[in-house]
C-alpha cells in the first residue's frame, strides 16, 4: 500500500473514532440506549448500563482519535504500523466478543454489527501491511 492509502485507512479510523467516542462520553446514556442509531439498541441489548464503562470506552476511542489524526497529519510508515497495531489489538478483541454474542440480535442487526466492526478491523490490518516504497527498496537493494 502507499503512503497515501494508509493515510485514507487511519482518515476513516480517526472519524469513527471521533464520533463513537465523543457520543459514548458526553453522553452515555443515549450511547447505550440508541447506539448506532436511534432505536437499534446494540449495546442496551448485550446488559445492563454501566455509565462508567461507557465513559472508559468513549475515552478509549477519544485516544485512538489522537493518536490516528497525529498519524494522518504527520505520518511515517513506523507510526501508520504502531497506530494500526493499536487499533488491530482493539478491533480485533473488539469484533472477536460481538461476533461471540450475536444470539440476541436478529439476522439484519446481526450481519450489520459484523460489517461495522469488521470494516474498522479490515483498516487496522491495511495499515500493518507491507508499504510499496519499503518493498520496493528491499527489491532494489537485493540486485
Amino acid at each position: 500500500m502507499t503512503l497515501r492509502s494508509k493515510r485514507v485507512c487511519v482518515l476513516l479510523l480517526a472519524v469513527l473514532a471521533t464520533v463513537v467516542g465523543t457520543w459514548a462520553a458526553a453522553f452515555p446514556a443515549s450511547f447505550y440506549r440508541d447506539f448506532p442509531s436511534p432505536g437499534w439498541g446494540w449495546v442496551s441489548a448485550l446488559g445492563p448500563y454501566n455509565e462508567h464503562l461507557v465513559r472508559d470506552v468513549g475515552g478509549l476511542y477519544l485516544a485512538l482519535a489522537v493518536l490516528s489524526v497525529w498519524t494522518w497529519r504527520r505520518p511515517t510508515f513506523a507510526l501508520l504500523r504502531v497506530t494500526g497495531g493499536a487499533w488491530l489489538i482493539f478491533n480485533a478483541e473488539h469484533f472477536l466478543w460481538h461476533a461471540l454474542h450475536l444470539s440476541v440480535f436478529s439476522t439484519s442487526h446481526a450481519i450489520g454489527i459484523l460489517v461495522a466492526l469488521g470494516v474498522p478491523l479490515l483498516l487496522s490490518i491495511l495499515l500493518l501491511t507491507p508499504d510499496r516504497l519499503s518493498v520496493t527498496f528491499q527489491q532494489a537493494r537485493r540486485k
